[in-house]
């Protein structure tokens, strides 16, 4: 089966950045992805954030009903860097699991997908000329979008919260590894 039908244009990218390929300060053959639960591990995951793991993004929720969303530092490290983020408008109806955004990758465009359910409220109007924030400052400066909740309590149900998160992290890495390493 041919790489381009097997994996996503993430994971392609992924695969030919971090493939065996002869490394000339070794002389032998670098070995690809052994650490990726260590990259997990190395990553921060603030507590107070929800995560929807599968799709690697979070959501900061506020007392007023609304969340600031954004791509989790592990996203950004599996997929690369970010050269064009452009989020859905202001009034724009998103739901969970659904594209918030599309960023665009040293080779492919991507869907950002939304922890969360509601509308966009607000942009980062950092984005349109520091891209790069999304992958310096994820949890910062990088977020996306902010939105008004429609039911946080059925969202909920996805999210990953807390204590949860850094093994959940792990486990997402792992499964990421496995996909990679499958003849």
């Amino acid at each position: 089966m041919s790489l381009q039908r097997k994996f996503s244009k993430r994971r392609q990218l992924f695969i030919l950045k971090h493939a065996q390929l002869p490394d000339p300060r070794l002389g032998r053959p670098r070995r690809a992805c052994q650490n990726t639960p260590m990259i997990a591990a190395a990553h921060p995951h603030p507590p107070e954030l929800h995560y929807l793991i599968e799709h690697q993004v979070w959501a900061r929720v506020h007392d007023d009903g609304t969340a600031t969303v954004g791509i989790t530092a592990l996203g950004i490290r599996l997929s690369g860097e970010i050269y064009m983020c452009r989020p859905k408008s202001v009034g724009v109806e998103v739901e969970q699991g659904r594209a918030i955004a599309v960023v665009e990758l040293a080779k492919s465009i991507v869907a950002v997908k939304s922890p969360v359910s509601g509308t966009v409220v607000a942009i980062n109007p950092l984005l349109a000329d520091r891209p790069e924030w999304v992958h310096e400052d994820p949890y910062g400066q990088g977020w996306i979008a902010r939105v008004a909740l429609r039911d946080l309590a059925t969202d909920q149900a996805l999210l990953v919260h807390g204590q949860a998160v850094a093994p959940a992290m792990a486990a997402h890495a792992r499964l990421f590894r496995q996909d990679l390493e499958r003849p």
